[in-house]
């Protein structure tokens, strides 16, 4: 880790042909601050701003019924009781997420921009990344566990059951896929791709401002665990947007998330006991 401005910068505007298009009177996509505040609602509407929505609902319906301490919340669940529909309802529910990702994607490649490179979602810096991703596994991990335990002695985090999968040939392959699947969609949608339209739509913004926005946003939809997950999923999104601006790569968060949701489906009950918070 070197304390130093990235030479690729995810989060800051670089000169391209759809920034000189900006500046143009017509075309039907012109860079405008209107054009991509509609195109940033779009995509958050189909992805995690409308997980945050329902989210944030079902918080209301959990008050309205037993204490929070009482209740579970399951991420990864079975969806048929027949082994091959309940497999294709899990591959296809882990592709059709991917979707917003892809779609970010293509709205920067009709821009003349690369995404993979603008977000320092490649495979350029292997070793840094890797290093930087497993130490921040580590540390949000351990912090994890803090505020769950914390969250479930106050009373204000639900049981969280991070899978209830049938136990197949298949499970750990599809609960890996889905954890790919929350890795990239949240890091991609929620750091890179809201961090750059940010400081185009709004651009005497802060920094700060931008990270706090996107770590709200990123608690918000952790809600239907429980208050405690909503402040865990707030402040691992400040460490990882303040990460995210200062590196300018997104892949090292991404390898994180992956190793965080990995362990969380395969190994939560062991993890639990190992921590003596169960």
């Amino acid at each position: 880790m070197k304390p130093t401005t990235p030479e690729v910068s995810g989060p800051q505007p670089a000169s391209t042909p759809a920034t000189t298009a900006e500046n143009s009177a017509g075309g039907p996509m012109s860079m405008t601050r209107r054009f991509l505040g509609w195109e940033l609602a779009i995509v958050l509407g189909l992805s995690l701003g409308r997980s945050a929505v329902y989210a944030v609902l079902q918080l209301a319906e959990r008050l309205t019924l037993a204490p929070l301490a009482e209740q579970s919340a399951t991420v990864q669940t079975s969806r048929s009781r027949a082994e091959f529909f309940d497999l294709s309802y899990q591959v296809l529910d882990s592709l059709f997420a991917l979707f917003p990702v892809a779609l970010v994607c293509y709205l920067f490649f009709l821009q003349g921009v690369n995404p993979f490179r603008r977000f320092g979602l490649d495979l350029r810096r292997p070793a840094r990344d890797l290093s930087l991703g497993v130490g921040l596994f580590l540390i949000i991990g351990l912090g994890t566990l803090v505020v769950y335990g914390a969250g479930r002695a106050a009373g204000i985090t639900t049981e969280i059951i991070p899978a209830d999968v049938g136990e197949h040939w298949w499970t750990s392959p599809v609960l890996i896929l889905a954890a790919l699947r929350h890795s990239l969609l949240e890091e991609v949608i929620m750091v890179a791709y809201l961090f750059d339209r940010a400081r185009r739509i709004w651009p005497r913004a802060g920094i700060w401002l931008i990270i706090l926005a996107a770590a709200l946003l990123r608690g918000a939809y952790h809600l239907y665990q429980g208050f405690g997950p909503g402040i865990g999923n707030l402040l691992m999104g400040i460490i990882f947007g303040w990460l995210y601006q200062r590196y300018g790569r997104v892949m090292p968060l991404v390898i994180a998330h992956l190793l965080l949701d990995v362990v969380a489906f395969l190994a939560f009950p062991l993890v639990l006991r190992l921590a003596s918070l169960q």
